[in-house]
């Protein structure tokens, strides 16, 4: 309640952020009559799944790995580096791998799926955003994948000039449940954390309160 000369906490606290943004408005040699909003994480989810069948080369984190089968698919069909790709453009509120790279393209039959994640990258760049990390999982009964998840996460980190550091890569079976666990096919899921530039907002309208 509101005493003769006195504020109750919560209005002081409130009339603190009001001086405190027009500070940092008047500081930034902005109007105050729009909203300053620092950076925010954004995180996107990605999945891939390619079919396996013989006569081609298994390529998983842009590492050839010895197998009898690989996977099908326009380019190299690398799940992981697709995924991985996938989850960094949804954090950036941008298009799946596929309105950048159709398989219906001649230039992307056969190419190296490092060079969607250089185009990630740039993407981010271009929006000066910052990559902030990656955590993928490769889902496959066959074959084991744990001794190439280290070239995995160098591959990765060259393509996207991250720290290595940034980088989590998991492999799991399927417990020879469906399509994975019949040796049929391999998927993958990622996550991305991406840190959007510093935006401004409009202030709201004076029929909506602001929430300082």
């Amino acid at each position: 309640m509101l005493k003769h000369g006195h504020r109750t906490r919560a209005g002081s606290v409130g009339f603190s952020r009001v001086l405190r943004d027009v500070a940092v408005h008047k500081l930034l040699g902005r109007a105050v009559g729009r909203r300053y909003i620092g950076a925010m994480v954004h995180t996107g989810i990605g999945y891939d799944v390619h079919q396996l069948v013989a006569g081609r080369r298994l390529i998983l984190g842009g590492v050839e790995i010895p197998f009898s089968k690989g996977l099908e698919g326009h380019s190299d069909a690398d799940v992981l580096m697709h995924a991985i790709c996938d989850a960094i453009l949804g954090a950036l509120g941008e298009s799946d791998i596929g309105h950048f790279f159709p398989n219906t393209d001649p230039r992307w039959k056969g190419a190296p799926s490092k060079v969607f994640l250089q185009e990630a990258a740039r993407q981010a760049k271009f929006l000066e955003a910052r990559i902030v990390n990656v955590d993928a999982t490769i889902i496959a009964q066959q074959p084991k994948l744990f001794p190439h998840i280290g070239e995995m996460k160098i591959n990765i980190a060259a393509a996207l000039g991250m720290n290595v550091k940034r980088i989590g890569i998991k492999a799991t079976t399927n417990e020879h449940l469906g399509f994975i666990g019949r040796e049929e096919g391999i998927a993958a899921m990622a996550v991305a954390s991406v840190d959007l530039k510093e935006t401004e907002m409009p202030e709201a309208s004076e029929d909506v309160p602001a929430a300082f």
